[in-house]
């Protein structure tokens, strides 16, 4: 190991670190005599998330403060807990109403000062949880004992969660739960060719040159097994996958990983890997995750993100995003929006994701190739039946297009009469999108309207353009495994509700939604489509002879004896309505 350092002394060294941070980071403010980083920025309606510990594992917990992520960290002495009062001088530099949630790695230190500033803070009245994460597998069950797990490495994925979570504006309690289903669902072990050095201190443990050890921890642990001679990359990396997921292995089996879950991997370094060995390091482990357990991870993170000062090892951690979510009771790509959500945490990696499905088509690894056309799978996507989807919209806008004659007629009596020719271009263009071989995918399916909906102008398009951003939100909402009836019926609700917040007209108002509304709560109530589908008709036919409180008809004063006319949108969408049913019917 390095002994040499260019700060001879550790008296005033964090300090000195945070206030760098913050002169690279000016949305982070300091406390410098009790080193808390803070947002000053942070929003008391929203859940604060504070973590920290002993420092020497730069970035954790500092780097990570920023919008998205953590609220505050609190900062020790290098390897050393911080006291209850610096925690509580944390706590009261980002009040908020929502609660506070004290994420802490499983050291003794850490829980009983977390622990006691928890206790000091309830008793002033506030709401405040403390969630010790625990993903290390290399001690296993029976050495852990009732200490429990270690915390290591892949605890910065659940402040990345939990992060978003608060941003997002999930409850105290949501946020709670999310995080102790990632902690269920997150597995890490490291390894290491010697112990790190401390600044200071002249009696350190040497580890042999020809010796690795496997499941070193973070403060210079001795590890779970000294191997000589030193193991190649793939050998170490073979034990090390399966300490993580041999289900056979009863002391460190924590977490089930079922064929077809998706999974997060994050490689972390322990500060003193390159990272020329450390990204072969990931490779390697890619590979045999794919070849030996037959998992392809949806995320790979590979950088250094929770450091043991200069220790020339790394970590690996698993996260299963899909056991995540059924602990939760929420589905899999909620819990992938939470890790994929914008951060401005100056140590969170800019991975973006959001790439084309060409691109990603080129490692082979996920999705799948129809035709020779990568296609790649949607978060919370359902499949559905594509026969008779595919046929029920093209009847509904069949529907829809012979009514233009009549739409066109009522709304130049009210309006200037582009109702109708919008509806019937865009149910042709609808028309002509339809793939030839259907597609199973529901989400692709919407996304595939929606491109033809963005193209539709006017009031009626902005409305047909919300309401089915909305249900596409809902429908990846919905629990696994609910029937496409229910699934369609919940979903269109909720789309409602979502169109409401964007739209003032009710029932009564002589727009669209006399149709809409009747419709959406009726299948919700009923899960009959027959019986919703009678409840818009109801609605739309309701239009006739009513006065326009929305919209451009409300200036147009009617003749004596004039009985107005349905109202154009609401007709169109009773027609669209009427086509899907003659399908479904049959």
């Amino acid at each position: 190991m390095s002994t040499k350092h260019f700060f001879h002394e550790y008296e005033g060294l964090v300090v000195k670190s945070l206030r760098g941070l913050c002169h690279t980071n000016p949305s982070l403010s300091l406390i410098p005599e009790q080193k808390v980083i803070y947002r000053s920025a942070h929003n008391p309606a929203k859940v604060a998330i504070i973590s920290g510990g002993g420092s020497g594992h730069e970035p954790a917990w500092s780097g990570y403060v920023g919008e998205g992520m953590l609220t505050a960290a609190i900062n020790g002495d290098i390897f050393g807990s911080p006291s209850a009062a610096q925690v509580m001088a944390g706590i009261d530099s980002v009040k908020s109403d929502k609660g506070t949630i004290l994420v802490i790695t499983n050291y003794t230190g850490d829980k009983l000062h977390f622990g006691l500033a928890c206790e000091k803070a309830r008793a002033k009245g506030l709401e405040v949880a403390v969630l010790a994460v625990t993903d290390d597998v290399a001690l296993g069950r029976k050495r852990a004992g009732m200490v429990g797990r270690r915390g290591l490495a892949g605890n910065v994925m659940g402040l990345k969660i939990l992060g978003a979570a608060s941003e997002a504006e999930y409850s105290f309690n949501e946020c709670l739960s999310i995080g102790k289903a990632v902690n269920a669902n997150l597995v890490t072990v490291g390894a290491s060719l010697d112990h790190c050095h401390v600044l200071g201190r002249i009696n350190h443990e040497k580890v042999p040159g020809d010796v690795c050890v496997l499941g070193m921890g973070i403060h210079n642990e001795p590890g779970l097994q000294h191997i000589s001679p030193l193991p190649s990359p793939e050998s170490l990396i073979k034990q090390m996958l399966e300490f993580l997921l041999d289900p056979k292995d009863e002391d460190r089996a924590f977490v089930d990983f079922k064929q077809g879950d998706e999974v997060a991997l994050l490689v972390n370094n322990f500060g003193g890997t390159s990272l020329l060995e450390l990204q072969a390091l990931a490779d390697e482990t890619i590979d045999q995750l794919e070849s030996t357990w037959s998992i392809y991870p949806k995320r790979t993170f590979c950088g250094t993100f929770e450091t043991s000062l200069n220790g020339p090892g790394f970590s690996v951690s698993l996260l299963n995003i899909s056991g995540a979510a059924r602990e939760h009771k929420t589905i899999t790509g909620e819990v992938l929006r939470l890790l994929d959500a914008p951060t401005d945490a100056p140590a969170w990696p800019r991975v973006n994701y959001s790439i084309p499905a060409a691109a990603q088509a080129t490692n082979g690894t996920n999705g799948t190739h129809t035709n020779g056309t990568f296609k790649a799978p949607i978060p919370g996507d359902r499949q559905v039946d594509p026969t008779l989807l595919f046929a029920a919209i093209r009847r509904a806008c069949e529907r829809a297009i012979a009514s233009e004659p009549d739409l066109t007629t009522w709304d130049m009596e009210m309006g200037d009469g582009d109702c109708g020719e919008s509806v019937k271009a865009v149910c042709q263009s609808i028309l002509q999108s339809l793939p030839s071989a259907p597609d199973s995918s529901l989400l692709s399916f919407l996304s595939l309207l929606g491109t033809s909906i963005d193209a539709m102008g006017g009031t009626l398009g902005a409305i047909f353009g919300i309401f089915l951003a909305s249900l596409t939100a809902s429908i990846r909402r919905q629990p696994e495994g609910i029937d496409t009836n229910q699934l369609l019926a919940n979903s269109v609700f909720e789309a409602l509700q979502g169109l409401k917040s964007h739209s003032g007209a009710r029932v009564g108002d002589r727009t669209v939604m006399d149709t809409l509304i009747p419709f959406c709560e009726t299948y919700k109530g009923t899960t009959s489509f027959e019986k919703a589908v009678k409840a818009g008709m109801d609605g739309a036919e309701g239009t006739r002879g009513m006065k326009a409180r929305f919209g451009r008809a409300t200036y147009v004063k009617g003749r004596e004896g004039y009985v107005e006319p349905p109202d154009p949108g609401a007709w169109a969408v009773r027609e669209m309505l009427i086509g899907a049913l003659e399908v479904i019917r049959k």
